[in-house]
Parts: C-alpha cells; structure tokens; sequence
C-alpha cells in the first residue's frame, strides 16, 4: 500500500473510505463477489491518495486541504446528476435562510447542465425577473469569467453578494446571440402566495414552495371567498416559473383540495426513500373548478401538485409542459456545518407516472401569446356597392370610421396574460354550464 506521510492525508483517507463504504453498504457486507469488489474499491482509494497527495505536493500554487477535499466531494456529487451537490458551511446557511423565504441574490432558481448554468426558473418580483431572466436561459459567463469548469456551488457564490452591486451575467437564449445583462444584487424577500379576484374567479399564485406557503394559501383562500362571497364561480391556481422547494409543503398545497387519496409517492434504493402521501378530507375550495396553469418553469414541487390534481381529476391542468424535475433530494448534514443534497428517490403521481425528464403535459396545451388585430386590405361594405338600396330610417352608422384599435402606444406597453385569460374563460364556460343542467 502506498505509505502516506502527513498525517492529514492519512485522516482525509479515512474518512473519505467512511464515505465510500456508506455508500456500497449494500455489497461490502456480502458474499465472496463483495468481497473482491471491496479490494478494487481500496485500490481505486489508493490511487485517489496517490492524486491528492501529488496535487497538494506538486500544483504550480499552493491549494488548501479544505478547498481539495471540498472540490473532490462536490466532484463526486456532481457527477451523479444535476441536483446532487455539496454544500459547504456557507451555502448550507444560505439555504436554510432560502426556505425561510428570505434571502439575498439576484432571484433565480438554478441547475447544471452540460457544464453550463441554466435557469429553472426567476422568481416573482426579483432582479432576476426584472431584467427579464426566463426560464431556459444558460448563464454562460459571469462578471466576464466563463462558467465552464465551475461547480454549480461556485457559480452560485459568484452571483451572490452585498446588496445594491451590479453583476453582469451573459445569457445564452435559444435562436439567440449571447447577451450581457446587468443586475443589482438585493435582497430577496418571497412572498409564496400572492391573491386577487378576477372577476368570480379566486387566483392564487404560487412562486415557490417555502415554510410559509401552506398558511399563506389557507389564508388567501378565506380571504377571497369572504371578497367574492357566494357568486365565486372557480379557483385559478397559477404555479408557471415555479422552480418547486419543500415537499412537505406541495404535499400540503395538494391536500388543501383533495379529499381522500394519494398525493405523491416516493421510490428510492432505501427505505427512507418508500414513502406514500395520502390525502385529509377538506377542500378549501368546497369543490369548485380548479384550472392549474403550469410551464417549462415549473419544476419539482409545483409538478407533484399538478400531477396529483390532474390523476385525481379534481383540476384542468393548462399552459405548456412542465420542467420534468421527478426526483427527490434529501439534505444530509455532514460534520457539524456542511451538508449534502444527495438523489435519493424518484417521485410518482397517483396514477404511477413518474414524469422526470418528462413533465406534466397539460390537460389543454396553451402557449403564452399576443393578440393582435389582423389588418384586412379590403373592407367592403352593402353601402360600397353601386346600386345599393338605401336604408328607410335613413341612419349612419357614426362610429364607422372612428373605432379605435389596440394600436396605440397605451396597449403595446401593457402585457395581456393570454394563457390566464383563457383559463379565466374556461371557468367562465363551466359556470354557464353547470347553471344551464342546475
């Protein structure tokens, strides 16, 4: 066996085959097979002792045994998938204060892909999505230095910082030459649900699933069926560039308009990762029609409510396909002040489905667009033709020539929600309907 002379390097090996072992409990305790197996895991230690101790020796500059370690685990992690990471003391500080539903950045939910960052989804009312950030973009460069070769964790550093700094971050959009953007860092506050009437119709929208979704749906909720009183005719739930967060809270978003049944299912190697999710009788909604409005950006948690309405039959799901994020992440604290986000499990819709790399496909496919008034080269008219019969009332129709269109300066700067209002129309036809078979 290679002989290693600091002693650091002997601890790091150590508890780096404590890792290792944890993860092939599975067939280090088993059978002859195992056995050998367990020798080819040692000699793939050795030569990893060998690399570490040459880097820490020979590397043109000095590299810390805290930033090799911390790098070869996020390396590890990161070659499993895209969701598996490492997080060391400050970021898993970060990331509890993020599900609190408070934090500082620009406001973008993030993964890696292909060496790349690529934006799950801005989040409501952040600099992010002020700078018109959308989903599906690749931050390809950040403040000028490339991505390539970062981890996710080091990317994600860079972007942060004190509040009111400019970062320039250079997008990558599909049809697209590449783009710089620049953004004021500033702290981000989220406001999980947000309400308002639209006419009978109760909206709710939810931007993300943090530890304050559950209560501000339930009280939103009230508030609008107090507002809108016995005329509300349905329940617009609008989860686009959701980017998702805590299961325990979709699970209970879910629950909030099902009676009885299974929400979601979990299925991993472990038996922590078998898990089943059953629905409480209660519907906040009394039973209302419900249309979940979803698209590319609505990934994780946001797609486990969707799947779970549309099996259930209790919602129309709307808009364009989801992200298609079907796995389940656990946080693993390590030591006393790093953690893991660690895969362990795939989730299922009540009907079975798992919809990762898939998405929920909506019930009615529609995609967001602008209306625009079509222009006819030729407007002819009963009183255009020669020998027309005059009218007997002998009336004008004064306002012929004095109409006015959307073309004006006004309209092109106001944003019409076209698949929001056709959600608002579908409600609208259920209500005439089920008044007319009363």
């Amino acid at each position: 066996m290679y002989l290693f002379k600091n002693n650091i390097v002997k601890i790091f090996i150590i508890s780096f085959i404590f890792v290792i072992l944890i993860f092939y409990n599975n067939f280090l305790t088993s059978t002859s097979d195992a056995a050998n197996e367990n020798d080819d895991v040692y000699q793939q230690l050795n030569m990893f002792g060998e690399v570490y101790e040459r880097v820490r020796r020979e590397y043109v500059e000095e590299v810390t045994n805290k930033e090799l370690i911390e790098a070869a685990i996020e390396g590890m992690l990161q070659s499993l998938d895209p969701h598996s990471s490492f997080m060391n003391a400050d970021s898993f500080k970060d990331m509890q204060v993020q599900t609190k539903g408070e934090f500082g950045g620009l406001g973008i939910e993030v993964s890696m892909e292909e060496g790349l960052v690529k934006v799950v989804s801005p989040i409501d009312d952040t600099p992010a999505f002020h700078a018109g950030i959308q989903a599906g973009d690749f931050i390809i460069e950040i403040d000028g230095e490339s991505v390539l070769g970062m981890s996710l964790g080091d990317a994600v550093d860079k972007m942060r910082g004190k509040i009111n700094t400019e970062i320039v971050i250079t997008i990558l959009r599909e049809n697209k030459e590449p783009f710089e953007v620049k953004i004021i860092r500033d702290k981000i506050k989220i406001q999980s649900v947000r309400a308002r009437k639209e006419g009978n119709v109760a909206y709710l929208r939810i931007t993300s699933f943090n530890e304050k979704t559950k209560t501000g749906l339930l009280e939103n909720m009230k508030k609008l069926k107090d507002q809108i009183g016995e005329n509300i005719t349905g329940v617009i739930l609008d989860l686009r560039n959701n980017p998702g967060g805590l299961l325990e809270q979709a699970i209970a978003v879910s629950d909030a308009f099902l009676n009885q049944g299974e929400i979601v299912s979990t299925r991993g190697r472990i038996s922590r990762g078998q898990q089943r999710f059953n629905a409480t009788k209660g519907d906040i909604s009394d039973g209302l029609p419900i249309v979940v409005l979803i698209n590319s950006g609505s990934a994780s948690a946001s797609e486990i409510v969707a799947g779970a309405l549309q099996d259930h039959k209790r919602a129309i799901i709307m808009g364009t396909t989801s992200f298609g994020k079907g796995s389940v992440q656990t946080i693993i604290p390590i030591q006393k002040h790093s953690a893991m986000r660690l895969t362990t499990a795939r989730y299922y819709t009540p009907s079975g489905r798992s919809i990762q790399a898939t998405g929920i496909i909506p019930d009615i496919i529609v995609k967001q667009s602008k209306i625009e008034e079509l222009k006819s080269f030729s407007e002819r008219r009963e009183s255009d033709l020669r020998g027309h019969l005059d009218n007997p009332s002998n009336l004008k129709n004064d306002n012929s020539d004095t109409t006015e269109t959307a073309d004006n300066e006004d309209d092109k700067d106001n944003f019409v929600d076209y698949q929001l209002n056709r959600a608002l129309d579908l409600l609208e036809g259920i209500s005439f309907y089920n008044k007319d078979h009363v």
